[in-house]
């Protein structure tokens, strides 16, 4: 199984549009059901967040690699494309 670690923070939209796209995305195709996705709410656990270098949420982590850094005023269809490409990149061994 391929693990990936997303960071984000409950209150944030561009988080709930992560969370949509992830639901979305493995309805569409099974095989993104095989990514093991640890999320990390940052601000309940910054032992773990400090040790990466990011600064937007939400962010995908692949091991030390960032596949995926949200950008202020992201619009939902931009961050589910931007998570597909990271899921797709993990399932395809590119990482």
């Amino acid at each position: 199984m391929h693990k990936i670690t997303l960071f984000y923070l409950e209150d944030c939209p561009y988080c709930r549009y992560a969370k949509r796209a992830v639901k979305e995305l493995n309805a569409e195709n099974k095989a993104y059901n095989a990514v093991d996705i640890d999320w990390v709410e940052e601000s309940r656990k910054p032992e773990i967040s400090e040790k990466y270098d990011y600064y937007y949420v939400p962010t995908i982590f692949c091991g030390n690699e960032k596949l995926y850094e949200a950008s202020p005023s992201e619009k939902y269809e931009d961050c589910k494309r931007n998570i597909k490409n990271a899921l797709d990149r993990v399932i395809n061994g590119a990482v």
